[in-house]
């Protein structure tokens, strides 16, 4: 392939291109020196402007946010190029919120001190440790951030001018006793009704239909007619299962394993130890150091020397004792000497370690507990075998990758080089795509332009940690015009249909005439259901919602009208009575009282952005435009 390029760019007309593209490039390049290389803004909201790096920089953060929250459910919308456009348009618009407020505090004068953000930031969960601030990640934190001091100080500074804005906004609104019984007696309200419910489908098998009638209804309606693009897709699918039962694990390897990961297998020895410490490495301090050991051996009580002596003023209060210790932990000096100990009671020598000049005492032995390899061979096995497996689909997924890129005009040489075989759909429209076809990753892939227009294999898409795909469109067919021949039956069941429910609402109609002349069905083969009451939310909402919207029955009269249900049918309703329901004491500190005036809140600060965004000049750049 390489030799055919290398001959191929040696031609004269190959040649003649590039120097044209080289021109083309060096002029473009002097150009967007010349114009200053400008790039507009994101947003412009008065005379402030949102960079489209402030604009991404915002959208990468929300977007880590939200897929360390939501993790794959959130990586599968992003996947559709609509959701990420919404998602992206969402955040540049809280931006522009905040912009608003921002200026808007500032023209009501609102300040922060500086003690005021001092104090905020030290009361910032994220930089606080043993419940107090710890500057140290406060200090990592802005490193990370890329911030200096007065960088974030200066955003919490504006964060909380903003935030005195929205709080006097939200906190200004009240609920009156009486707004609440109101709106306690609209919520709980009732309705008490009855129903006819008229099968369209009954209707439907009574109407008779011409050929002619047919086929004017296909002329008048050939867009509802028309076959979408049509795809056949061949695809090498990669998946995990199975592989781990390919591996052969030898007793050996197990072993091996065993011997070196002890740890996981059970507990290590712990000592309890005490210790007198002597701070320094000089010989003023070893010579403290042996003064204590030759006290000792004169029978000086150890806890009482530890805190007499020892520059460890923490375990000195309790008499030298560190506790439980297990290897790795201590200094490798100290922790030598500590297990260098036979026996419980027994005092170690001087140990010179980082910290200085140490006598321990051995207090107590926990001994190693560790399980028989015989009791974990099983786990160890597979646990091998999913780990080689992870490995084996690793490089056969890199090998799949390559392959398919370099022939990438079928799909047959990659599935030989790991040992697959190519697999085929039927046909299917895109946008109706089911199972692993519909996966959003692989619409996306099947829509690039590589593999629409050009016919080649896609790049390796990866659909969990051990599944993998490459397809390729293996065939495909046009959108087209179906014939009338095609479609006669189903344009037969639509158009039955569409009479079937203008009979059934005809039939209503003349329901509700007798029923508003007479207040009964004299001359009808139709019944009421038995009486039932519905509230706003109900599994009949079609129902409910125009009960609620009927008016209030006179006297014995009821109210009647006409609606269809989740399945199309046409139901007749008969309003009898509105259930007011008794109201209870509400007290002000209600749940109910809370979310009434949370409700006003938001709308209060609704109005105030859509206010302020009729007076402030909002631009949206071309591509950003909502």
């Amino acid at each position: 392939m390489m030799e055919r390029i290398r001959e191929g760019t040696n031609s004269l007309a190959v040649k003649i291109i590039l120097s044209l593209i080289i021109f083309s490039f060096a002029f473009a390049g002097v150009g967007s020196y010349l114009a200053g290389g400008s790039n507009p803004p994101a947003a412009t909201v008065g005379e402030k402007e949102i960079s489209r790096a402030e604009l991404d920089r915002a959208y990468q953060n929300e977007r880590a946010r939200m897929q360390q929250q939501a993790g794959e459910q959130f990586n599968q919308l992003l996947g559709n190029p609509e959701y990420v456009k919404r998602f992206r348009q969402n955040i540049l618009d809280r931006m522009i919120n905040d912009l608003l407020l921002e200026q808007a505090a500032s023209d009501l004068g609102l300040r922060v001190s500086d003690a005021q953000v001092k104090a905020a930031i030290r009361a910032m969960p994220q930089f606080r440790q043993g419940g107090q601030f710890n500057n140290d990640r406060y200090q990592a934190a802005l490193r990370q951030t890329g911030m200096s001091a007065d960088e974030f100080a200066n955003y919490m500074r504006t964060d909380l001018m903003r935030q005195q804005l929205v709080n006097g906004l939200q906190s200004s609104g009240f609920v009156l006793p009486s707004e609440l019984e109101s709106l306690y007696r609209l919520e709980a309200q009732s309705r008490q009704v009855r129903t006819i419910t008229l099968p369209v489908d009954d209707f439907a098998e009574q109407v008779t239909l011409t050929d002619d009638e047919l086929e004017a209804y296909y002329q008048a309606h050939r867009e509802d007619y028309i076959q979408p693009r049509m795809v056949k897709v061949a695809y090498v699918e990669l998946t995990g299962e199975g592989l781990a039962n390919e591996v052969q694990i030898s007793d050996d390897a197990i072993a091996t394993y065993y011997q070196e990961n002890q740890s996981q297998y059970g507990s290590q020895e712990r000592r309890k130890v005490s210790h007198i410490l002597i701070e320094g490495t000089g010989d003023e301090a070893k010579a403290k150091a042996q003064q204590a050991l030759e006290r000792l051996n004169q029978g000086d009580a150890f806890s009482a020397l530890a805190k007499e002596m020892s520059d460890d003023t923490f375990s000195a209060e309790q008499g030298g004792s560190l506790d439980w210790i297990e290897p790795g932990v201590m200094d490798p000096a100290f922790e030598k000497a500590a297990y260098a100990l036979p026996e419980k009671g027994d005092i170690s020598g001087l140990v010179q370690s980082d910290f200085g000049y140490h006598i321990i005492r051995l207090d107590d032995i926990d001994p190693a507990d560790v399980t028989p390899l015989a009791e974990v061979k099983d786990d160890i096995r597979s646990e091998l075998q999913q780990a080689r497996a992870a490995d084996r689909f690793y490089a056969q997924s890199t090998t799949l990758a390559e392959v398919a890129f370099e022939e990438a005009n079928g799909l047959e040489p990659a599935a030989d080089a790991v040992n697959g075989k190519v697999q085929y759909t039927d046909y299917f429209a895109l946008d109706a795509a089911t199972g692993l076809m519909a996966r959003p990753q692989i619409q996306q892939a099947l829509d690039s332009y590589d593999v629409r227009e050009n016919g080649l294999n896609s790049e390796l898409i990866e659909l969990s940690g051990e599944h993998a795909i490459v397809v390729r469109l293996d065939d495909v067919k046009p959108e087209k015009q179906l014939s009338f021949a095609d479609v006669k039956e189903q344009v037969r069941e639509t158009l039955a249909a569409e009479k079937g429910q203008e009979q059934a609402k005809e039939t209503a109609g003349d329901l509700i005439a007798q029923l508003e002349e007479s207040g009964e069905l004299t001359e009808s083969d139709y019944t009421f259901s038995a009486p039932m009451t519905l509230n706003r939310v109900s599994q009949q909402q079609a129902v409910a919602e125009l009960a609620f919207s009927l008016p209030q029955p006179e006297s014995e009269t009821a109210s009647y009208g006409v609606t269809q249900n989740r399945q199309g049918d046409v139901v007749v309703v008969a309003l009898d009575k509105v259930v007011t329901p008794e109201v209870p004491a509400i007290s002000p500190q209600s749940q109910m009282a809370a979310r009434v005036q949370r409700a006003m809140s938001n709308t209060s600060l609704s109005a105030t952005l859509q206010a302020l965004r009729e007076d402030v000049d909002v631009t949206y750049a071309e591509s950003d435009a909502q």
